[in-house]
């Protein structure tokens, strides 16, 4: 997400317009999830007004329609994932990889379902799946069987880790759907490709949550020293301060890894940044 009016006036211009979050947004990260073609695709003058505001190495993670993963359940489901890339493809290799986020309900008798997805995609196009079926987070031989299935396949695997907002408050309205909507599993810090991802579900209390990512900064150092790239999204129940904790968390990691490219000045135009 990048469009959440609480951040004008806080992160953006006071005067940004609906609809244009996005070149405000790009001045203070390089990557953003949509979430919103999990729900619907998006028309295509507002992905081509999103090419056109996204910084040249911008990275967008997008959902596959909930139509295919949890309807279809990846099955037949060829057209809307056709419909799916091409709506998106003025945005160009900035849109990888694409999110496979599977339901809790997909566990491991499903995998034979995953493999014939998988092999079934369109080679030019990176993917991403995440698993929320606690089977797949055990460490045993059911995870190694989908580990090794991604690495055949030449998947990236998605890890939630969603420990610092079950051990914070549930106060607010916010706070409650994240207790009641998130998914509760182990966290598994493996990467299988070259971009793995990691989405950090935080606290609303912006300094409870270093300590609890504090394992994952040497972590995405040792796998940028490998050659990956690695994509990282900060998010709280609302969200509120989730850019100034990513640009935070990219700090830590360039403390580790001096060499990191910087992120943009917030503020400054596209057109002046040096970007990642």
């Amino acid at each position: 997400m990048w469009a959440l009016r609480d951040w004008v006036g806080r992160y953006f211009p006071p005067d940004t317009p609906p609809g244009r979050e996005l070149r405000a947004y790009g001045t203070w990260c390089t990557a953003a999830e949509g979430n919103t073609t999990f729900y619907g695709l998006p028309e295509p003058a507002t992905v081509e007004r999103w090419a056109g505001d996204a910084p040249p190495d911008f990275r967008f993670l997008f959902k596959l329609p909930r139509t295919v993963t949890h309807d279809r359940r990846l099955r037949n489901a060829d057209r809307e994932v056709a419909e799916f890339l091409d709506r998106l493809s003025p945005l160009g290799p900035r849109a990888a990889p694409h999110s496979i986020q599977l339901p809790a309900s997909f566990g491991p008798d499903d995998l034979p379902v995953l493999d014939r997805f998988l092999t079934g995609l369109p080679v030019e196009h990176s993917w991403a799946v995440e698993v929320r079926h606690p089977d797949f987070a055990e460490g045993g031989s059911t995870e190694r069987r989908l580990n090794d299935l991604l690495a055949e396949r030449g998947a990236d695997r998605i890890i939630i880790d969603t420990r610092a907002v079950f051990a914070g408050p549930r106060d607010t309205p916010a706070e409650q759907e994240a207790h009641e909507r998130k998914p509760r599993l182990p966290v598994r810090p493996v990467a299988i490709g070259r971009h793995p991802v990691v989405r950090f579900i935080g606290q609303t209390d912006a300094e409870a949550n270093p300590g609890w990512w504090s394992k994952w900064v040497p972590k995405v150092a040792t796998w940028l020293d490998e050659g990956r790239t690695p994509l990282v999204f900060v998010h709280t129940p609302d969200n509120l301060v989730a850019p100034e904790l990513a640009r935070r968390f990219h700090a830590e990691v360039a403390a580790l890894r001096p060499d990191l490219a910087p992120l943009p000045e917030p503020g400054r135009p596209a057109s002046q940044l040096r970007l990642l």
